[in-house]
């Protein structure tokens, strides 16, 4: 029995330090107990800070009137609203300007990607000059040139009101256009414009079934757009035509009626899109250069003229390598819309933490408030793009 308790070894915390996985736990164990103590460290001396200086950490500051106007919104608003309101409308501005600017963005830097490669050498000199000269100036100061061409080149409402014909006014104040107003029998046609969007989903994966056992090649795009804006447009002439247009009317010195985007969108909007837009050009360029030539030469030698070539065989095997980078362009786009302040586009930065920051005296709540919120904003657009770069990923057989 003796010689048993002296062969079997107790417990020793080098044993269990020397142990690969085991140190591996220890280490993530520690470096999280830190990180813990040195966040709780920096929340309570702040804390601590703020009670000296007579102030408190609290949020009771959201459901107190915001007393500021904001020129633009997208949910009701006015003066009397709260903080809280106040903030998500600088939410819903920012996200408007991240959507539209990704979209435009993405759509432009396919573009030049591809005019980039163009055997014209006009044409690839042309979107190289632009690509350079965009992306070696400050995004601020595209921003700030765009929205001083549009406040002083074009012109005041009442100059662009002259001509009584006119639907869209381009004004300094904005563009004004007729606004859509919905009829209650409208619902059936946005029920028909999803069933036309599931059809165009599901009749692509047949599509895809049918070449994948036969070889032929289904029209997919036309019969999905013909789908997707034929039918809803004779559900719409069915129900009487359930929508009518607001056109916009000068109004002594502005237009009253429709919609409008203000100046400081339009100009956020498009400086961000453009300036996005030439960083992925370059990444669409290298995307495609990585596809081995021959693969084009292959599909020449089967008929596919250079577009199909282009759409089929190089962009798919292309886009696993734009999509990774292209996330950062993403995140980058909707943190760059911060800049929105300097020409006074109310996005979150300027409500929350900004005006309310101001009046309220909450620095500390407010800042957490927009950092948080372009932190999740980034994880979203990360995680979105992290799934769909698993969808398009090299399948091993």
């Amino acid at each position: 029995m003796a010689e048993q308790a002296v062969a079997s070894p107790g417990f020793s915390p080098l044993r269990l330090w020397n142990d690969k996985e085991a140190r591996s736990i220890i280490i993530q164990i520690l470096t999280m107990a830190l990180l813990v103590a040195f966040l709780a460290y920096i929340v309570t001396n702040a804390i601590a800070n703020l009670e000296a200086i007579g102030k408190t950490f609290s949020y009771d500051f959201l459901s107190e009137p915001a007393s500021y106007d904001i020129n633009q919104t997208l949910i009701p608003y006015t003066s009397r609203s709260t903080h809280l309101e106040a903030a998500i409308v600088g939410l819903l501005n920012t996200l408007l300007v991240a959507v539209c600017g990704i979209i435009l963005a993405t759509i432009l830097g396919f573009i030049l990607g591809v005019l980039r490669l163009s055997s014209n050498w006009l044409v690839n000199k042309m979107a190289y000059c632009f690509i350079e000269f965009t992306r070696n100036v400050p995004v601020l100061l595209h921003i700030l040139l765009l929205h001083g061409i549009i406040v002083t080149s074009l012109p005041t409402p009442k100059q662009a009101g002259t001509e009584s014909s006119d639907i869209f006014f381009f004004t300094n104040r904005g563009v004004f256009a007729p606004s859509p107003q919905l009829e209650p029998a409208f619902w059936a046609v946005a029920i028909a414009f999803v069933a036309a969007i599931v059809f165009a989903i599901g009749f692509n994966k047949y599509a895809h079934k049918v070449q994948d056992e036969t070889g032929k090649h289904l029209p997919v795009f036309w019969v999905s757009i013909g789908a997707i804006v034929g039918l809803p447009l004779i559900v719409y002439f069915i129900a009487g035509m359930p929508l009518h247009w607001e056109t916009p009317a000068l109004k002594g010195f502005n237009f009253k009626g429709g919609m409008v985007l203000r100046p400081e969108f339009v100009a956020l909007w498009l400086a961000l899109s453009y300036y996005t837009a030439s960083f992925i050009a370059e990444i669409v360029r290298a995307g495609i250069v990585s596809v081995s030539y021959g693969q084009s030469e292959a599909a020449f030698a089967l008929g596919l003229r250079p577009n199909r070539t282009l759409s089929l065989i190089v962009v798919p095997q292309a886009l696993r390598v734009i999509v990774p980078p292209l996330a950062s362009q993403y995140m980058n786009l909707t943190k760059n819309s911060s800049l929105a302040i300097a020409i006074g586009y109310m996005d979150l930065v300027a409500t929350i933490g900004g005006i309310s920051l101001m009046q309220t005296g909450k620095e500390m709540e407010t800042m957490i408030i927009v950092l948080l919120t372009y932190l999740v904003l980034s994880l979203s657009i990360s995680a979105a793009m992290n799934w769909y770069n698993q969808r398009i990923k090299l399948v091993e057989r």
